[in-house]
């Protein structure tokens, strides 16, 4: 659905925001996470607002007001790229496995899920965000295909023109229906407090599969000190506190010897039979984790 605003507004509403947070016109695009073509044309009011943006200009809804029309979603050609409507092609349902365990933690680490649902239009889409340069081989080579495997969807891939953020984007209602029921939450996870699934913590395989997801995009490897450059560490850093407390459990039950978590955002694993466990067990699947290892293995 399209909002259409008395002639101007939709002009005065894109520029009271973009003063608001001091963007510029790239960082503006990238805050709504559409092309910076689709933002100009919107503020030059040569298309309409999809109703999505328009909520996420107007939360204040000082522009409800100026609202003249609604017009369905197949009215105009749609612009932004990823605000288009969700998919509703009919993918594939994996049952549980450990490449669904994989995908949910790569997801709590590094992925959201994002739906505006409304009578006759919405858009759904998972996102897995990463570095362009140190994830892109992971995005592209590993996480675009473990998705289309699972589902049989298709993602396709944004950079960010004024970051060194890379997306994996998936738009498809189905997908994101089966995420949220797998207990995913749409939205903020720090805010919503998102969790392993207990179907993932009960199982040894599957918990394995998933922490490997959540290390390799919340994990690090390093040396734990220059004076003996033998040591390893390993971290995972999340500000959900709920998943930090489900994680440092988990890696308990399989055996680990994981840190208190400190400061309310990491837990460390230094025991060195661990982190040597940790590789035959659960190893990496992120290229930038190896290639780590190997700088700093003895």
């Amino acid at each position: 659905m399209r909002i259409k605003l008395r002639k101007g507004k939709q002009r005065e509403l894109i520029n009271s925001i973009k003063n608001q947070h001091c963007f510029t016109w790239e960082e503006f695009a990238d805050f709504l996470c559409v092309k910076p073509a689709a933002l100009k044309e919107w503020y030059l009011e040569n298309c309409l607002l999809p109703i999505e943006i328009f909520e996420k200009l107007n939360k204040e809804q000082n522009f409800d007001k100026f609202v003249v029309e609604r017009k369905d979603e197949n009215w105009g050609k749609s612009l932004g790229g990823i605000n288009s409507p969700g998919s509703t092609k009919t993918i594939k349902k994996p049952k549980n496995s450990k490449e669904l365990s994989e995908l949910i933690g790569i997801i709590l680490g590094d992925g959201n899920i994002n739906f505006h649902d409304r009578k006759n239009a919405g858009t759904y889409s998972l996102r897995i965000c990463g570095h362009q340069i140190n994830d892109f081989e992971y995005l592209t080579n590993f996480v675009s295909p473990l998705i289309t495997k699972l589902f049989q969807v298709k993602p396709k891939f944004y950079s960010s023109k004024v970051s060194k953020a890379f997306y994996v984007i998936a738009n498809s209602k189905e997908l994101v229906n089966f995420l949220l029921n797998m207990g995913l939450k749409n939205g903020n996870k720090i805010e919503n407090q998102v969790d392993i699934p207990k179907w993932i913590t009960k199982d040894s395989n599957f918990s394995k599969a998933c922490l490997r997801g959540l290390i390799d995009t919340d994990g690090s490897i390093f040396r734990m000190s220059k004076k003996d450059p033998k040591l390893i560490r390993m971290s995972f850093k999340n500000h959900n506190l709920q998943l930090l407390k489900t994680v440092r459990h988990t890696f308990i039950k399989l055996g680990f010897h994981p840190s208190k978590i400190i400061h309310d955002e990491t837990i460390f694993i230094s025991r060195q039979k661990d982190i040597e466990n940790y590789i035959n067990e659960i190893g990496f699947h992120n290229q930038k984790h190896l290639t780590r290892l190997d700088k700093i293995a003895p």
